[in-house]
């Protein structure tokens, strides 16, 4: 049973909003190292002399491991304590850290990140899941939101202290910031938060986690390599069909487990289905544009790692902006609305950015950047917190396990997906025309490689060359962000639930006889799962 800290008549304990700030300690640290590292890419990239390839493993490691462990982790923290667990997730986070502080090369900077992901699988869904032990179906929206907010919060100040950082210091000091900021979080989890956990989860199952770390491991290999390789090179074809022998075998191991790690029954509800796909659908887009953008910044429109951070911002304030506002649109216009809403504005901002130009300007990004903002920030905060408000609560771990996996396995395919048509878009633009053999394969490795040859030989029409071949491929990867966007807004308004009416009886949970459905957040007349209905 899951272990309720604001159960019994005597009403919720006024503990659990500074419960909720120690999460949002534990979510700040992450969300400082989200965008740190992808302003610090090219930076890296000239540096270390890493290619596109190597820029997406040291974005990929961090969440290949990130998705393949936090179903298992999700599982830990029902069955040994959800605090204990993201304690040591932030600890692990904090090792991570310090690794990438003294790497010196590309393969130090990606076993880093490989660690700093196990810790952050540890750390994301336990957030989440005590979530509905801590509130209220009307309180968990505003809880959902203010967790939003911590990760969120990190996002603009990572580029912007990454950027000084950078300016100031050498390039590992970048995983600097994520060492007072995890040693805090472990704080407040020790001073302010409760224990929770559900020793009746199922067991973790070291097969099935093996088969998802080989399987998306395998499957972002092949993304990642296909452009460079060829999609028809054998390496890249043998590595693809692993990935759907090994993802195939563990979806039926899943389905006959009595057991099962991965609960495809809580596919079954619509509810928790269609949200986690339009959460999952925004974190392919935004990890897109993420990896994209800081190189347009630095390498084409020439600013320094400060101001690419600084020129983020439109985007940040807006996603802030509207995960502040959603909760009192979606209490006067419903979820499915606002999602389908967030999904289009996001579809137009994209497909506006689609249009830049080398001519363009920042003025013309930083708009379409705003209003970017504002449709992710619309769109993921109902959606997250309507998948959450789905899960049963003997599966609040494992299914918010599978909600973040997901959701990660969203962002790896879009950093993987997206960064390899930008790179082969990139290679196939550049003029080469008169480099030696060797210098023109340097230069068509990513638009920091060029711009390097292109300054050292005092060449420009090969940096003109670049500038332009990268517009072109950013161009690419933003159309194919807005027909995604636009997808995913033609299946919410088609099939995400409305909220129940006042006094409308939800259909019990199959896995709990008896049990009251969890509505979306908000529904009158519901209560949350682990908590008292006499509150």
């Amino acid at each position: 049973m899951v272990t309720p800290m604001n159960s019994g008549a005597a009403g919720p304990d006024p503990r659990r909003w500074w419960a909720l700030g120690a999460l949002v300690a534990s979510m700040l640290t992450l969300g400082f190292d989200t965008t740190i590292l992808n302003v610090a890419l090219p930076t890296m990239a000239e540096r270390l002399g890493a290619d596109t390839g190597q820029q997406q493993w040291m974005a990929d490691a961090y969440v290949v491991v990130f998705a393949a462990l936090m179903l298992p982790a999700g599982l830990l923290g029902d069955r040994f304590g959800r605090r204990r667990m993201l304690i040591a997730g932030l600890g692990v986070f904090f090792a991570g850290s310090l690794l990438g502080t003294l790497a010196q090369d590309v393969g130090a900077v990606i076993a880093a990140r490989t660690v700093m992901g196990v810790g952050a699988a540890l750390v994301t869904p336990l957030a989440l899941s005590v979530l509905p032990s801590l509130f209220t179906p009307g309180e968990r929206t505003k809880a959902v939101g203010i967790v939003s907010a911590g990760s969120t919060l990190g996002l603009p100040l990572g580029p912007i202290i990454g950027g000084w950082l950078l300016d100031h210091f050498w390039w590992g000091s970048v995983f600097l910031i994520n060492l007072p900021m995890a040693a805090i979080g472990i704080a407040a989890c020790v001073l302010l938060l409760p224990e929770t956990r559900d020793p009746a989860s199922p067991a973790v199952d070291t097969v099935s986690t093996a088969l998802t770390a080989g399987g998306l491991g395998a499957l972002i290999y092949a993304i990642i390599e296909a452009p460079a390789r060829g999609w028809g090179d054998p390496l890249v074809l043998v590595t693809g069909a692993a990935a759907v022998v090994l993802i195939t075998a563990l979806v039926l191991r899943e389905r006959r487990a009595a057991r099962p790690m991965l609960d495809m029954s809580l596919l079954a509800q619509r509810g928790f289905l269609f949200n986690t796909l339009a959460a999952t659908l925004l974190m392919f887009v935004l990890s897109g544009l993420l990896f994209v953008l800081p190189q347009y910044l630095q390498a084409v429109l020439g600013h320094d790692a400060l101001g690419t951070g600084v020129r983020l911002l439109p985007m940040m304030g807006g996603l802030i902006i509207a995960a502040r506002a959603a909760q009192p649109v979606v209490a006067r216009f419903g979820a499915r609305a606002v999602v389908s809403a967030g999904l289009v504005v996001l579809a137009f901002a994209a497909l506006l950015g689609s249009r830049t130009t080398t001519g363009s300007g920042y003025g013309f990004t930083a708009l379409w950047l705003s209003i970017v903002g504002f449709g992710f920030g619309f769109s993921i905060v109902p959606a997250m917190s309507g998948a959450l408000g789905a899960l049963p609560a003997d599966r609040a771990g494992s299914g918010s396990g599978l909600l973040m996996t997901l959701r990660q396995v969203g962002g790896a395919i879009g950093i993987a997906l997206l960064g390899s048509l930008l790179a082969s878009a990139f290679r196939d633009r550049l003029d080469v025309t008169g480099l030696p053999a060797p210098a023109a394969r340097t230069a068509g490795e990513s638009v920091v490689a060029a711009q390097v040859i292109a300054g050292k030989a005092h060449l420009g029409d090969l940096a003109a060359s670049a500038d332009a071949a990268y517009v072109h491929g950013m161009d690419l990867v933003l159309l194919v962000c807005g027909i995604a966007a636009l997808v995913s807004a033609l299946l919410a308004a088609a099939f995400l639930p409305t909220a129940p009416h006042p006094g409308e009886p939800t259909a019990p949970d199959p896995g709990e006889p008896g049990a009251t459905g969890a509505a979306g957040p908000g529904s009158p007349g519901l209560v949350a799962p682990g908590t008292d209905a006499r509150q």
